[in-house]
């Protein structure tokens, strides 16, 4: 198949923030792909798998949440912003975008962390026909491996504040290996991630508006033995706010990829390319054989 075409563009959410993106096509796509990152992570660690998917032909769009990469203004540290605005403001205007670049094609969403929790914030996700998670679970520490506790701990109580006092925001790279993240991300974060419910228990106030018992759309969400934080338990524990969407959980090993690690962020690395091939095919195919 012929290289597929790659065009950057700059799209302004409904608020007017301004949000970078990237759309990366076969000439003549028959689905549309749209990839909602992780916390912290630039859109440029989906670009093997959007060129892999497009090879495949799909028009695939990667986009950076406000705060975050190429959608990180000059200031962070005066940015004003809370945690559900990605899914508010920005998926919505990703997806708009998407649909007007790929008009008359399937539309189906790969979500990677918490690209998977915004979902029911998006007022436009009946747009979408398929979901894909992955390595998505609930943020509770206490339910994360036991092994992982102590580093999200510190996080929460040692790293994040001290960086929020001394520069405005979270500082990336070295213990916080993510991107910079805007203030009203992480202390939204942080709360959170600090109680069992996670965010569920609000959802019937200050979370509002919502539409997560509206999301229809079928859900499968894959989930790695080696990942500390997206487990068996916490995908269970976060699959609950979509009440009305069919899903089911399908856990996978490295090995079942001959890889030798996956944790929580490498189902986009090189080398994953089987596992984006089973993705694709279930999102593209509505008669895709159940799990084994």
């Amino acid at each position: 198949m012929s290289d597929p075409v790659i065009h950057d563009l700059t799209v302004t959410a409904a608020d007017g923030y301004p949000l970078s993106m990237q759309l990366v096509s076969a000439k003549a796509p028959t689905v549309a792909v749209l990839v909602s990152s992780g916390t912290g992570f630039p859109k440029g660690f989906y670009g093997r798998f959007a060129r892999h998917l497009a090879g495949k032909g799909a028009a695939v769009l990667t986009y950076d949440f406000r705060g975050i990469a190429g959608s990180r203004p000059d200031d962070l540290a005066a940015m004003r912003m809370d945690y559900p605005d990605w899914g508010r403001l920005d998926m919505p205007a990703a997806l708009d975008a998407l649909v007007a670049a790929a008009p008359d094609v399937p539309v189906v969403h790969v979500g990677h962390s918490v690209g998977g929790h915004f979902l029911g914030f998006m007022p436009n996700q009946h747009r979408i026909d398929r979901h894909a998670f992955v390595s998505v679970g609930s943020g509770y520490w206490a339910r994360h491996h036991r092994s992982y506790n102590p580093f999200e701990l510190f996080f929460w109580f040692g790293y994040g504040p001290w960086s929020l006092a001394r520069r405005g925001y979270i500082k990336g790279g070295g213990l916080w290996a993510g991107t910079d993240l805007p203030r009203g991300v992480w202390e939204t974060w942080r709360r959170w991630c600090l109680k069992a419910a996670y965010f569920r228990d609000e959802l019937n106030d200050r979370l509002r508006p919502h539409h997560f018992e509206a999301v229809t759309a079928p859900i499968r969400s894959w989930i790695f033995t080696d990942d500390p934080i997206a487990t068996p338990g916490t995908s269970h524990d976060l699959l609950q706010v979509y009440p009305n969407a069919p899903r089911e959980v399908v856990v996978r090993a490295p090995a079942d990829y001959g890889v030798p690690r996956i944790g929580h962020e490498g189902a986009f690395r090189r080398g994953m390319e089987p596992l984006w091939d089973e993705m694709f095919d279930w999102l593209v195919e509505p008669s895709a054989a159940p799990p084994s």
